[in-house]
């Protein structure tokens, strides 16, 4: 083809490409269109790429506001948690110094508990030691001042015990009572009832409501009749 046929084919494509409808438009062109939808796509695609997160976050943007209201809860309650530990360690702390308290206590009341009671019985002892020493040097002579001071003795003993809620548990003259009384025998009786303690062979003690040693004792039956009325059998012979 010659220069004057391309020369010509140019301006009219030109012209075609320039060429303006009536009502003063650009004539639709695919091209035009394709170049218009691109630049579109591109402005898009930069104002997504502003607007994400560096890092590879989610494809939205936090207010810087919000940010930092979450940063201060998120400190917050890292305090408080802080706070509570700290709380947890010294309770746990005071429970094994207590433990430790309680268990010391429990140890002193075991091995020093009746501390107090050996204190009062000293002077029993004491006057005991005293008895002993007296009858000794008397050659068993002077029985009466020995009596005295065994008495003197157990009347210092039984109020040392009484001091701490050790009493002797009542029993002669009473009806049996199996929970502080052991039975050891019997013995007929027609003045007490059947049942009743005639004599205490070995007393008895408690701490206050709790039984040390149940009195040992004997106690009263009824007289079998049989018994009974084989003397007026023989004095009517």
């Amino acid at each position: 083809m010659s220069q004057a046929g391309d020369d010509k084919e140019r301006s009219e494509g030109w012209e075609a490409l320039t060429e303006e409808p009536a009502e003063g438009t650009l004539a639709p062109s695919s091209e035009l269109e394709d170049a218009l939808r691109e630049a579109a796509e591109a402005v898009e695609a930069r104002a997504e790429e502003r607007h994400k997160p560096k890092g590879g976050g989610p494809a939205f943007a936090v207010p810087r506001e919000a940010h930092e209201r979450v940063l201060e809860q998120l400190e917050a309650v890292r305090e408080e948690l802080e706070a509570q530990k700290e709380a947890s360690l010294r309770l746990q702390a005071d429970f094994e110094n207590l433990r430790r308290r309680a268990l010391k206590e429990r140890q002193d009341a075991h091995a020093y508990g009746h501390e107090g009671l050996a204190r009062e019985l000293l002077a029993t002892v004491d006057n005991l030691e005293r008895a002993i020493e007296h009858a000794k040097a008397s050659d068993r002579g002077d029985f009466e001042s020995i009596l005295q001071g065994v008495e003197l003795v157990q009347r210092e003993l039984l109020t040392a015990l009484a001091q701490h809620a050790v009493n002797p548990v009542e029993a002669e003259g009473l009806v049996f009572d199996p929970n502080i009384h052991e039975a050891m025998a019997q013995a007929e009786s027609e003045e007490a009832e059947a049942g009743t303690v005639l004599q205490v062979l070995q007393p008895g003690y408690q701490l206050r409501d709790r039984l040390l040693r149940p009195a040992r004792v004997v106690v009263s039956r009824k007289p079998e009749a049989g018994l009974a009325e084989k003397p007026q059998d023989e004095s009517e012979e």
